[in-house]
């Protein structure tokens, strides 16, 4: 007899089980189908994926299974109907055979992809009654997040468009979120792989997904069984949508511009040199009248010209001139201004908060167009971040979307309210990192102290993003308006060349492929720039 006439002794189904876990954990068990996905490398899954070609009634139990063998075990291709002999497991949430002690190629078979459609049903157990199964997907899918895939090789995809954060607008149902989501993996556990998955942008789209519905570190994992072709609908533009106005007024987190190195920045002169030239053309690609920035390193004015003499070198010497901050406070970073001498003059000295609620001091500074009579004030923001939470007390993150230390953020966006009535500043604009989202605590308590948010009123809302965390987007970058400057703003835009493209483009030179590297200003930081522009009185020019 052939090892092929010893018969299964269960159906894939049954191993499987209607829950989430295998029913028969620990119980050795012979199973047949026919191989679906082959991952067997040792730079791979170590395995591969079969499925019964005969499945049951219940719609609750999978057909497919992963079996943990090594091609150097027994090697099998797609398409082998194979017997396989190993104990069912749950290895860390997913039903694998493991370890298999017999695998027998017996014939050829082949197993159609079920098709499925997102977002998965509620109350339907997600998808779990389709873990191991060959997929096919035959919407329009979205790329949402890249975080990982220089690192690890995964993308998320979603149904329906791209995934913006709940607090960040009205009627987003984080629920609803997580249903329209499918992980896209790459076959593989390794970290920085070699081969890397189609470098794409957040907002590109792909059509007929087809592969096994694997599962690992929490979380299901679509492996493609074909290329993936995606389609670019989310075009780089190379410089931002033109914005009307006599005063372009821009806000830019420079993600650690920092001249020392090996601290928050660059660890090396070679990174560096590539930081700063994507920096510059960032901020060339801009060309504001006055470009407020955040997370510069707090060391005088030293970082801060670095910058603007590196700005100067490609756009002409004396084109930007920096604020010297009068109280940056004690944090490793600081808020500067910069700003074109030739189109804007200060009106007085730069001033800055002295209210210990700000870790980073916000920078105030009045300018009148060099040709025109109306004055506005800036006063550059970084508010408290949502990261290093406390373990006690009301900054806790308090499990409603805000984050943590969100009180605190509120107490300093009434401090700027106080700063603005205190001194009578003429035409406010706040603007920053205000690490919050548009329908948060802190903005409201702005908006309902009489300023306005313009990227609300002229930016449409698909593109009224700045960040993207955790393959959700949304604005943590803002700029709001006194009233009376409302009437005056005549744009708003927010230049996508950073959320929307993978870290892996970055200036870092660990992990990121050499090949990879650019000079231009796309994945210059991890926040979008904003800019508006403004229309104020006064002669032409």
């Amino acid at each position: 007899a052939t090892p092929c006439d010893t018969p299964a002794t269960h159906r894939v189904a049954q191993v499987q089980g209607a829950g989430d876990a295998t029913p028969l954990a620990g119980q050795t068990v012979r199973v047949e189908g026919v191989v679906t996905g082959d991952f067997q490398r040792t730079d791979q899954l170590s395995g591969f994926f079969l499925q019964d070609t005969r499945p049951d009634a219940d719609p609750k139990t999978s057909e497919g299974l992963f079996a943990f063998a090594r091609e150097s075990f027994k090697d099998v291709k797609v398409g082998d109907r194979v017997l396989v002999t190993g104990r069912a497991v749950e290895f860390n949430g997913w039903t694998e055979l493991s370890p298999v002690t017999a695998v027998d190629v017996c014939g050829t078979g082949s197993v159609a992809a079920q098709s499925y459609t997102l977002p998965t049903a509620e109350n339907s157990g997600g998808l779990e009654p389709v873990e191991n199964m060959l997929l096919t997907f035959p919407q329009s899918l979205t790329v949402s997040d890249h975080y990982n895939l220089g690192r690890f090789g995964e993308v998320t995809l979603s149904s329906q468009g791209r995934l913006y954060q709940p607090t960040d607008r009205p009627g987003v149902d984080p629920a609803l979120n997580a249903r329209r989501s499918l992980l896209v993996d790459d076959g593989s556990t390794r970290e920085n792989p070699a081969t890397l998955p189609p470098i794409v942008r957040a907002g590109d789209v792909a059509l007929g997904i087809t592969g096994v519905l694997g599962y690992g570190f929490g979380r299901y994992r679509l492996q493609p069984t074909k290329p993936i072709d995606y389609k670019n609908l989310n075009p780089r533009l190379p410089k931002p949508f033109p914005v009307i106005g006599n005063v372009k007024v821009a806000s830019f987190n420079t993600l650690n511009w920092f001249t020392t190195l090996g601290s928050r920045g660059a660890t090396t002169a070679e990174e560096q040199q590539r930081q700063l030239a994507k920096l510059v053309a960032a901020l060339k690609g801009l060309n504001a009248d006055a470009v407020a920035l955040m997370e510069v390193e707090n060391n005088g004015q030293t970082a801060l010209q670095a910058l603007v003499d590196a700005v100067n070198a490609e756009v002409g010497a004396g084109t930007y001139a920096a604020l010297a901050h009068p109280y940056p406070g004690t944090d490793a970073i600081q808020v500067g201004l910069i700003y074109k001498p030739g189109k804007l003059t200060p009106v007085g000295a730069a001033e800055a908060s002295q209210d210990p609620v700000f870790s980073r001091p916000p920078l105030i500074q009045t300018f009148r167009r060099k040709s025109g009579s109306q004055p506005f004030t800036m006063v550059v923001n970084h508010l408290k971040s949502k990261g290093s939470c406390p373990s006690s007390g009301p900054d806790t993150d308090q499990g409603d979307g805000q984050g943590c230390w969100n009180p605190t953020r509120v107490a300093q966006a009434k401090a700027l309210l106080g700063i603005i009535e205190d001194q009578d500043l003429p035409n406010p604009i706040v603007l920053g990192d205000l690490n919050s989202y548009g329908e948060e605590d802190p903005i409201d308590t702005l908006e309902a102290g009489g300023l306005a948010g313009v990227t609300k009123r002229f930016v449409p809302a698909p593109l009224r993003y700045s960040y993207l965390f955790d393959g959700l987007a949304g604005e943590l970058d803002h700029v709001l308006v006194g009233k009376q400057l409302l009437k005056r703003v005549t744009s708003a835009t927010i230049w996508h060349i950073n959320a929307d493209e993978p870290r892996i483009l970055d200036y870092n030179t660990e992990y990121n492929p050499p090949g990879l590297y650019k000079p231009d200003a796309y994945r210059s930081s991890d926040h979008d720039p904003l800019i508006v522009g403004l229309t104020l009185p006064g002669a032409a020019g």
